[in-house]
């Protein structure tokens, strides 16, 4: 069993920052790409974005420039960096990874129950 449990989400007045915290446990062999999405109030998930087990960024047309994504892949845990927040980027941040729980077998998505990020005008 593993799951992911995120932090750092809350009430931001527009142009201030919060960071986000995700961390994974539970039976793990290793740890894939690790990302955040969003879903805002009557739109569908997007991506915010992912990092990979190297090192490699991807982001969001949106976010590039005011967001960072990191990890610390000893601890299994991934941060999200938002600066300059919009009050459109009100939204549930949504952790995700893929990871497998041992040598051989098929990585699997796993994602976290989701933070509230409020951003008001």
């Amino acid at each position: 069993q593993v799951q992911l449990v995120e932090s750092g989400g809350g009430l931001v007045q527009a142009g201030g920052s919060l960071r986000l915290s995700c961390a994974a446990s539970g039976s793990i062999f290793s740890v894939n790409t690790m990302g955040w999405y969003r879903q805002a109030p009557g739109k569908q998930r997007e991506l915010v974005a992912t990092s990979d087990s190297g090192g490699s960024t991807n982001y969001a047309d949106s976010v590039k420039g005011r967001f960072t994504i990191s990890r610390d892949n000893a601890k299994n845990t991934v941060y999200l960096q938002m600066n300059s927040l919009k009050p459109e980027e009100t939204a549930v941040y949504y952790c995700n990874a893929r990871i497998r729980s041992g040598w051989g077998r098929p990585y699997f998505e796993v994602w976290g129950q989701g933070t509230l990020v409020t951003v008001s005008s």
